[in-house]
């Protein structure tokens, strides 16, 4: 549908607001086109000088993927002609490839029930490792949660950049009560919608017990696979612990692209989100269109592969797969004269 003539910069912030949540990390590549440059355009990906158009596709499909190799080493430097994309099956023709550290929208879902009292210097520690290796530019933020739920930061701040803030924000808290990991998880989701940058990401700690949520947890996981948030899971939890349950952390990771670990002692939580942060920014971003159009809210089953000459056998990590969108919005405008 034509819209009116616009400037480029007011047309983005147009598209931006009318996109629904999936969408915006498309939206977010394409606005930085011209100083990350795709290894290849297509013609809707141009912007020429007199004419500015945004194809929004509500089936677009935009993935991160983490590539390792025997030794479970990230691999860097592939390029589009080393992945191929299959969605049930079928080959998928990559239209937007990138590989690059870009910001983040962070949340961290820290456990705070009564299980979790004599750990949490090691958490605390461990999460503020994690802020201090991330991108000065990342958006980060807390739930913690025992039997409820809350924001670590102040009332008045969505989001922060600043490693101390973020510590303060997870000490101020003393461990007790029972557990709403799926309430926690739930409320994340919906914050990371919040935020502006490209990729979204949860890392949840916690033993994965839960006994006190109004979701469950196939609720959460629905919740996981509509979203783009790539969720990574910390276990921490003593093996004779009646109550933990490492599987639900372990499908929670699985379905969004992420990774699960757990801490065989408090000593490796550190280690592991400094883990969790390089991972983060070693991925690589991947788009297409899906070859089935049908609108029809199904799921769609994700597998990406990757081969390179000389680098041995490569494993890849991505979203198991995607819930199909149900419409989709063409946003175009025209501005004449200056770009």
């Amino acid at each position: 549908m034509a819209a009116k003539s616009l400037g480029a910069g007011a047309y983005i912030r147009r598209a931006l607001a009318a996109a629904s949540p999936c969408l915006i990390p498309l939206l977010f590549l394409f606005a930085v086109a011209g100083s990350v440059k795709p290894e290849e355009n297509s013609p809707s990906e141009r912007m020429q000088e007199n004419t500015y158009t945004i194809r929004i596709n509500a089936d677009m499909v935009v993935l991160h993927a983490t590539v390792r190799n025997r030794k479970g080493t990230p691999v860097s430097g592939l390029n589009k002609g080393n992945f191929q994309v299959y969605e049930d099956g079928v080959r998928q023709q990559i239209t937007y490839f990138m590989h690059k550290d870009i910001p983040v929208t962070v949340g961290l879902v820290v456990d705070n029930s009564g299980s979790m009292a004599p750990k949490r210097p090691e958490v605390i520690a461990a999460a503020t490792a994690f802020a201090r290796s991330s991108n000065s530019q990342d958006q980060m933020f807390v739930v913690g949660f025992n039997e409820h739920v809350w924001f670590g930061l102040p009332d008045s701040v969505l989001f922060t950049d600043q490693p101390a803030q973020l510590e303060a924000a997870l000490s101020r808290i003393d461990a007790n009560g029972e557990t709403a990991l799926y309430d926690a998880v739930a409320v994340a989701i919906e914050r990371l919608k919040k935020g502006n940058r490209d990729k979204k990401v949860l890392i949840v700690i916690s033993d994965g017990a839960d006994n006190a949520s109004k979701h469950n947890l196939a609720e959460v996981m629905a919740m996981a696979q509509r979203s783009d948030a790539v969720i990574y899971t910390v276990g921490i939890y003593d093996e004779d612990d009646p109550d933990h349950n490492p599987g639900a952390l372990k499908r929670l990771a699985k379905a969004s692209g992420g990774e699960y670990f757990t801490a065989e002692s408090l000593r490796d939580v550190v280690p592991i989100c400094e883990r969790i942060a390089q991972d983060i920014r070693s991925q690589y971003t991947i788009a297409y269109v899906p070859a089935n159009r049908k609108q029809d809210g199904s799921y769609r089953a994700i597998q990406v592969k990757a081969e390179a000459p000389g680098r041995g056998r490569l494993f890849v990590r991505t979203r198991a797969g995607y819930y199909a969108p149900v419409q989709s919005q063409i946003i175009a405008g025209s501005q004449s004269g200056q770009p």
